[in-house]
C-alpha cells in the first residue's frame, strides 16, 4: 500500500475512535482548507485543540471524549503538517502567516472567544496566539510546551535528526517507541505517527521565534512531562513561571513528552476541565456567534 494510502487509513481507523456525534468539517482560509474535527454541543463553549508536530487533529480522541460533554472540542489538523488540510492558496511560510491562518479559521468555526490547548509545537502555536489576538483566548493549557519558555535538550536534537533529515515509518516508530518507553501511548496513534514521517515528508510546519510570555495576561495552566526527553520539566518549570507569574504550573511525573495527549492521566484531564470550568461559569462565559 503506498504510503500516503497507509497513512489515511490509519488516520480513519483513529478517528473512528473519537466519540459518536465528532463531525468532520472543512474550514476555507485565504492559505487553504483547514480540517477539523467538531465534538460537543454546538452553543457550548468551545475549546481549540492544537496537536504537536505530526500528531494530527485525530491525536485528541481521549481528550474529545473527557472534554466533549462541557465543550464544543475543535481539533484542528494544522497545515504545512501531516493530516487533512491543504494548503492551496497563499503560501503559509512565516509566524504571522501562521497568525493571519489562525485568524481566518476562528473567524470560519463562528467563534468569537475560545479557549486554546496546544501540545508540545501546538503549544507554541497556542501561547503565540494568545499574544496576538488576546482578546480571542479566553484561557489557555499548554501540555509539555516546546520553545515558549525553554529551549530543546540537545540530545533530543541529535536523537530526532534521524528522522528529520531522513524520514521513514521504520525510524519514525523506533524513534517514538525510545521517547515514550514505559508509558500507555496509544499504539494505534504511534503507527500514524510513524506513517505520516513518511507519507508527509517533504511538508515542514512553520516556526518562528519564542514568544515574549512575560506579556501574556490570559489565565495559564502548563502541564509538563516529568520523564520529558525534549526538556528539563524543572528547568522549563522555572522559567515559566518568572514569565508568567499568575501561570498554574503542574508536572506530571512518570509521564514522557509523546505520551500526551494519548496517555494523559485522568486526574490530569479532570485538572485541565476545573480549569477550563471557572471561565465557563455565567459570569466569565465563553461567547460564540
Amino acid at each position: 500500500m503506498p504510503s500516503s494510502a497507509a497513512f489515511f487509513a490509519a488516520y480513519d481507523a483513529l478517528l473512528a475512535r473519537w466519540p459518536a456525534g465528532t463531525e468532520e468539517l472543512d474550514v476555507p482560509t485565504p492559505y487553504g482548507t483547514t480540517r477539523v474535527h467538531a465534538h460537543g454541543p454546538a452553543q457550548a463553549p468551545p475549546l481549540l485543540l492544537l496537536h504537536g508536530g505530526g500528531a494530527t487533529g485525530a491525536v485528541w480522541f481521549r481528550t474529545a471524549r473527557a472534554l466533549g460533554g462541557d465543550h464544543r472540542v475543535l481539533a484542528v489538523d494544522v497545515p504545512r503538517d501531516a493530516g487533512r488540510s491543504t494548503t492551496e492558496g497563499r503560501p503559509l511560510r512565516t509566524t504571522a502567516d501562521l497568525m493571519d491562518w489562525l485568524d481566518a479559521l476562528v473567524d470560519g468555526l463562528r467563534i468569537d472567544r475560545a479557549h486554546l490547548l496546544g501540545h508540545s509545537y501546538g503549544a507554541w502555536i497556542a501561547l503565540t496566539y494568545a499574544l496576538h489576538s488576546p482578546g480571542r483566548v479566553d484561557r489557555l493549557v499548554l501540555l509539555d510546551p516546546t520553545q515558549c519558555f525553554a529551549g530543546f535538550r540537545p540530545t533530543f536534537l541529535l536523537r530526532s535528526l534521524p528522522v528529520l533529515l531522513r524520514p521513514t515509518g521504520a525510524r519514525a516508530l523506533s524513534f517514538l517507541d525510545r521517547e515514550t518507553a514505559g508509558t500507555d501511548t496509544d499504539p494505534e496513534w504511534k503507527r500514524l505517527f510513524a506513517l505520516g514521517a513518511e507519507a508527509f515528508a517533504g511538508r515542514r510546519p512553520v516556526t518562528g521565534r519564542r514568544p515574549d510570555a512575560a506579556r501574556l495576561r490570559t489565565p495559564l495552566l502548563v502541564l509538563l512531562a516529568g520523564r520529558s526527553g525534549a526538556h528539563r520539566a524543572t528547568h522549563v518549570a522555572a522559567r515559566a513561571r518568572r514569565a508568567v507569574p499568575h501561570a498554574r504550573i503542574e508536572t506530571l511525573p512518570g509521564v514522557t513528552h509523546f505520551a500526551m495527549p494519548t496517555a494523559l492521566p485522568a486526574d490530569a484531564e479532570h485538572r485541565i476541565s476545573e480549569f477550563l470550568a471557572v471561565a465557563d461559569a455565567p459570569d466569565g462565559a465563553v461567547r460564540t456567534t
